[in-house]
């Protein structure tokens, strides 16, 4: 049946019309398309040293660890909550402060705003290159600014945030109707007052939207900043995955995974009720 599959989407057959006229489709791109992923995954693995005979020989290490986790110890749930906490806090701080400073950011973006292009491409280049950092990248940097602690990941993801909500906010500023922007900046009101009061109400259920979204990553993404020293539940984490205590590693698995499951079950019903 695949290969059937394949074969139709490669060479899709003739179809007859209702005048009785047969119209042989054209050549499917995927012809072409197929054979160069095929190719590149080949180089992929040969670069990377992908074996399937390892995954064959030493696959089976995950099922003994995962079998190592249970039952997890419940009675290590005390020392785990405080970190969590601590998590959280890190995420709803740097949530709001990056998308505080992002708001402005994304006007300043915004072509339908600034006529300026090469202003425009400016910023907008500066910042896509920041954007390819990768948290831990940002979090590392910050713990040694900062020093060891859960500042130094607060600042990571507000940072994080920031560079990211910037370029979701400038996005949806673009798709907006600017009739009544144009129609309050040609009353005398300056592009910041006119922006105000006739766009931000247009996007504020979006940008709400956008936060809560972040906020849900940035505790997943808050959760491993202890490797690098930047606080958080990551920090116990590492330590217990050191040690080898995988009854402990269980029970702050199932502490994050019902955190987030409670956080995104929350984002989703407010996300839900602003649509």
């Amino acid at each position: 049946m695949m290969v059937a599959w394949f074969k139709e989407v490669i060479f899709p057959s003739p179809l007859e019309l209702a005048n009785g006229k047969i119209v042989k489709p054209k050549r499917s791109p995927m012809v072409y398309v197929l054979p160069i992923i095929f190719v590149l995954i080949l180089i992929s693995m040969e670069i990377t040293g992908f074996d399937f005979m390892v995954l064959v020989n030493r696959g089976y290490q995950f099922f003994v660890i995962i079998g190592r986790m249970i039952p997890p110890d419940l009675g290590f749930i005390p020392k785990v909550i405080q970190p969590m906490i601590e998590t959280i806090m890190m995420s709803i701080v740097g949530t709001l402060v990056g998308a505080f400073f992002a708001l402005p950011l994304a006007f300043l973006s915004s072509d339908n705003i600034i006529k300026n292009k090469i202003f425009l491409w400016v910023n907008r280049f500066v910042f896509s290159i920041f954007r390819t950092l990768p948290i831990l990248i940002i979090a590392l940097l910050a713990k040694y600014v900062f020093g060891l602690g859960s500042f130094a990941g607060t600042v990571a993801i507000a940072l994080f945030t920031w560079l990211i909500m910037t370029k979701m906010l400038y996005e949806l500023i673009e798709t907006v109707d600017m009739g009544p922007f144009e129609a309050v900046e040609s009353s005398g009101a300056g592009r910041l007052k006119a922006f105000w009061v006739s766009i931000l109400p247009q996007i504020l259920g979006q940008f709400i939207s956008f936060i809560l979204y972040n906020f849900e990553m940035n505790v997943r993404s808050a959760s491993i900043l202890g490797y690098v020293g930047a606080g958080g539940i990551g920090l116990l984490l590492n330590e217990k995955l050191g040690w080898r205590q995988y009854d402990k590693v269980s029970t702050i698995l199932l502490t994050l995974l019902v955190t987030v499951y409670a956080i995104e079950t929350l984002s989703r019903a407010i996300r839900k009720k602003l649509s």
